[in-house]
């Protein structure tokens, strides 16, 4: 089990939710960190949350833009290891009223935008590194209707993980595939209801609450520190693809 004591850690989507608790978790590790976001502001409010004793920088990048991840991962130069855990809010018609062009800013977001991160990050990842990306429980429990687009997309991770870890070996590629977590994403998806919602899938739940982002975190941690870990996607759901 490696350390990640003096590392170098690039979080693409660490300004918020699960990003900000795996930037938290590693920064308690010892790592150093880049967070790569979007927005400029919410960068600067999560640096200001994860401390200001220079071990967090912060990057303006969007996934959609190639240009910006080039320049992005040219400026952070070598690294131990990336964590991607940048998402879009998910299409979510049913099959019969789907809209092509929201399904392809969504793959284009979500799936791409990672292909484009791994294609960026592989020129300056160590020997050794690894990458980490985000599926989902939809690729389990798909909603239905109106989950077909975001449930194909989340499996996809997995299978481009296993294809991946074999292409970049000795670096190590994995997927975290979280269930319902309690982020900001939760609160633009399903607004005032979010909390009706989360009590009745706490109750059915074998851990019996809806995780936290440092819930989740620990999956990331694992993935990074497990170096007999790759090809894997590591489910931290509380039991939610068991009901």
């Amino acid at each position: 089990m490696a350390s990640l004591m003096g590392t170098k850690i690039v979080v693409v989507g660490g300004s918020s939710g699960i990003g900000l608790g795996v930037a938290a978790a590693a920064l308690a590790h010892g790592a150093e960190l880049v967070i790569v976001g979007r927005s400029q502001d919410k960068l600067l409010k999560a640096q200001h949350i994860l401390g200001t004793d220079g071990r967090v920088k912060t990057v303006t990048a969007d996934m959609t833009h190639e240009g910006e991840i080039a320049t992005a991962f040219a400026g952070i130069g070598a690294f131990d290891h990336l964590v991607s855990t940048a998402g879009a809010l998910p299409p979510g018609s049913p099959i019969g009223e789907t809209d092509a062009d929201e399904t392809r800013l969504f793959i284009d977001s979500k799936f791409v935008g990672a292909v484009l991160l791994a294609k960026h990050a592989a020129r300056r990842l160590n020997r050794g590194g690894s990458m980490t990306f985000t599926s989902g429980i939809n690729k389990d429990k798909p909603p239905v209707p109106g989950g077909a687009v975001v449930s194909a997309v989340a499996g996809s991770f997995s299978y481009f993980a296993r294809a991946l870890a074999l292409e970049l070996a000795p670096s190590r590629v994995n997927i975290v595939s979280p269930g319902w977590v309690d982020t900001p994403m939760f609160d633009e998806l399903v607004g005032d209801a979010k909390a009706g919602y989360f009590e009745a899938m706490a109750a059915r739940l074998p851990i019996g609450r809806i995780a936290s982002p440092a819930d989740i975190a620990s999956a990331y941690i694992h993935a990074m520190e497990s170096d007999f870990t790759t090809g894997e996607t590591l489910h931290i759901d509380g039991g939610q693809r068991l009901i």
